[in-house]
């Protein structure tokens, strides 16, 4: 455990700009308050304690606005960002070195029995209020856009925008009408659907200015 913490404290140094020393993570740091809490909480889950472990992670989510159940398992390297009204699910598995900023849920769709969260790769980064939702596993490395609604699986390697999520890269490599090239952060994003927008009004635009020459070529036939 000590040394996941130790990692925990380090990814956010290595991740946030803001962040200036162990001291600042250690005492400012939500989200690193809610992983520590939720590491004891998992422990006490696992030994039985069940009602204990719900206790604590009912005062992290009072403390932080995290709510993370204490059976979810989280690898190495979790960093939360911010992390207000972030919500992970029972049977959510989280691998290393992920990423979650705030208002992001990985939930559950229904009322269905056993596994019904997620699993995250490693190196994933969920942006500011993703939904992933269902028993489905997000690739290592991929990324998960602003405002995304994740309900089916994501391959490795890829970057998913819009609601429902489409896939817009895989393996780093465009897989949608997308013309200009731009990297996934949290403002710009790939968004498919605008594109396509864009080229069904070129189209018809297009197709206005051929009527045109078309009446006009017709009006002179006639005269």
């Amino acid at each position: 455990m000590f040394k996941r913490i130790r990692k925990d404290i380090q990814v956010i140094l290595e991740r946030d700009p803001a962040a200036r020393s162990k001291l600042e993570v250690i005492l400012c740091y939500s989200g690193f308050h809610a992983v520590l809490m939720h590491r004891v909480a998992h422990w006490f889950y696992n030994k039985g304690f069940k009602l204990i472990a719900r206790l604590i992670s009912q005062f992290s989510r009072f403390m932080t606005g995290i709510e993370i159940h204490p059976a979810a398992k989280i690898g190495e390297g979790l960093f939360i960002d911010h992390g207000m009204g972030v919500v992970i699910g029972e049977t959510a598995e989280i691998g290393d070195n992920v990423t979650i900023y705030q208002g992001a849920t990985l939930g559950g769709t229904g009322k269905e029995t056993g596994k019904r969260h997620p699993t995250i790769g490693n190196n994933v980064v969920i942006s500011t209020g993703a939904k992933v939702l269902g028993p489905f596993k997000v690739g290592d490395n991929s990324k998960i856009g602003a405002n995304a609604v994740v309900l089916s699986e994501v391959p490795p390697n890829c970057t998913v925008v819009g609601v429902p999520g489409r896939i817009v890269r895989k393996d780093n490599k465009r897989v949608a009408s997308v013309r200009d090239e731009i990297d996934l952060d949290q403002v710009r994003l790939p968004d498919p659907m605008a594109d396509q927008l864009k080229e069904i009004i070129q189209r018809i635009n297009t197709l206005e200015e051929r009527i045109k020459e078309l009446e006009v070529r017709y009006n002179n036939e006639t005269v």
